[in-house]
């Protein structure tokens, strides 16, 4: 690098150039014209094509010019001070703008501002329209005058380390959050995606009934451990399923993943619910990658029935109970919980014993089912819902039940609780319509708030409608 560039560097350095006018500058500027008596005393910095009026006493209305050779041009190129007592007398100064135009300057006298690695960023001067002389100890005083600006250099070169280095830390902290943001967003999207995977993305249209469904998970970071499903098997009839896994997270959605595609095979094989349930616990000892993860759950059989409505065959492996929702006398609704005797932990011990029961679900009834982040759930005085707060609630629905009325007021009821984020939550709900409910045809109506574009309290509704 040549001895310029680095000067220049140095004077970037300072990032004074075309600064505002500063009263520490300017002070200096009015002593030295009044110590030396004369009427022009200038500040400048000598930029790479103009010589740039950090102060000026004395000289209104100028700023700059150009880096012609003469005065401050000739004074920044040397160590000492320059003096020049007769301008018109000296071969290169008196070619200067300030000598030959209308201000006549005819005595000259510059300090170099000298950084302490030694660069000569610009130069402290006087000025007057008179040849005089100056002893050595006036230009040991112009000396500590110059050095006084290069203090105040330094000074504004240590509050810009100070500024910057809070610059780039709060740079750093706003790319940093922008990441944490960025990997939030993407975690947030992987387990949304991967959680649509374990559910189905819409319930299917079942000719006859009602459905819906409710879907929430307790973090959009994390995927949760519930699940459902309904699909059709052979011979006309329907069946479902939900049911909970101990856990959440990726190893939680093995579990579901392998859960759900082995209740939907054995099925299709043996339609009986209590034998597709052991076909599962048969399958979570099995798989070694599993561990100790088990699961509860709910299988249903939906038998047509000829009389209208269906047979419900229920199976339950340590699952809290369905509930069967039908109209009473007075226009309400009666309770009741569809309890199977038994019914152990499915995945947990080798021969789990798992237990059924029928019901028939007649138009105007319905049937929900639920995990047990909605019983488990705490109430505003601290207290669990809880079995019993759940069946008052649902005491208090209306007759004829229909599945999209008793997902949305189930909703509803969990948006009043204040602890909902510590578990996951899905709800399945079947119903039957009265004859005079759906002439067009069956709506099925699902809510989920698992999707990646919906923020995590959100719900997602979506019909389908089949004549």
């Amino acid at each position: 690098m040549s001895v310029e560039a680095a000067r220049m560097a140095a004077v970037r350095r300072y990032d004074i150039l075309d600064t505002p006018p500063d009263g520490a500058y300017d002070r200096v500027a009015a002593l030295a014209a009044r110590l030396f008596e004369v009427p022009v005393a200038t500040v400048t910095i000598v930029d790479e094509d103009r010589i740039w009026f950090k102060a000026a006493h004395g000289l209104e209305g100028v700023s700059e010019i150009g880096r012609d050779p003469g005065l401050c041009a000739s004074a920044v190129l040397t160590d000492d001070t320059t003096v020049i007592p007769d301008t018109l007398l000296d071969p290169v100064a008196c070619s200067n703008p300030l000598v030959a135009g209308p201000m006549g300057v005819r005595f000259y006298a510059a300090a170099p501002i000298i950084t302490a690695d030694g660069y000569r960023l610009g130069t402290v001067n006087v000025l007057d329209t008179r040849p005089r002389e100056i002893s050595e100890a006036d230009a040991s005083t112009l000396g500590d005058l110059a050095a006084v600006v290069r203090d105040q250099l330094e000074l504004r070169l240590s509050a810009l380390h100070v500024i910057r280095a809070e610059q780039e830390k709060r740079q750093a902290e706003e790319e940093a959050r922008q990441r944490a943001e960025r990997d939030k967003a993407a975690i947030a999207a992987f387990a949304s995606t991967l959680q649509r995977t374990l559910v189905p993305p819409a319930l299917p249209a079942v000719p006859g009934l009602e459905l819906a469904c409710h879907y929430k998970t307790a973090s959009p970071q994390e995927v949760g451990g519930d699940f459902y499903d309904v699909f059709p098997i052979a011979g006309g009839r329907w069946a479902f399923f939900l049911g909970d896994v101990c856990g959440k997270g990726a190893e939680a959605a093995s579990v579901t993943s392998l859960t759900r595609y082995t209740l939907r095979a054995a099925a299709l094989v043996d339609a009986d619910p209590t034998a597709a349930l052991k076909a599962l616990n048969t399958a979570l000892l099995l798989d070694a990658a599993v561990g100790t993860r088990f699961c509860t759950a709910v299988f249903g059989l939906l038998d047509p029935a000829r009389d209208g409505g269906f047979t419900v065959t229920l199976a339950t492996g340590g699952h809290p109970p369905a509930y069967h929702l039908s109209p009473d006398e007075g226009g309400g609704v009666r309770v009741e919980a569809a309890r199977a005797k038994g019914g152990m932990l499915v995945g947990a011990f080798a021969e789990a014993a798992f237990a059924s029961r029928t019901l028939h679900l007649a138009p105007g009834e319905g049937l929900l089912l639920y995990t047990d982040g909605l019983t488990e759930a705490r109430t505003a005085d601290g207290h669990m819902l809880a079995d019993t707060g759940l069946t008052d609630f649902l005491a208090q629905r209306s007759a004829p039940v229909r599945a999209g009325a008793l997902i949305d007021d189930t909703v509803a009821l969990l948006d009043t609780l204040p602890d909902t984020e510590r578990d996951d939550v899905a709800l399945l709900a079947l119903s039957v319509p009265t004859a005079d409910a759906a002439p067009a045809g069956i709506t099925t109506t699902a809510h989920s708030a698992a999707a990646p574009t919906a923020p995590a309290d959100a719900s997602v509704g979506q019909e389908i409608r089949r004549p």
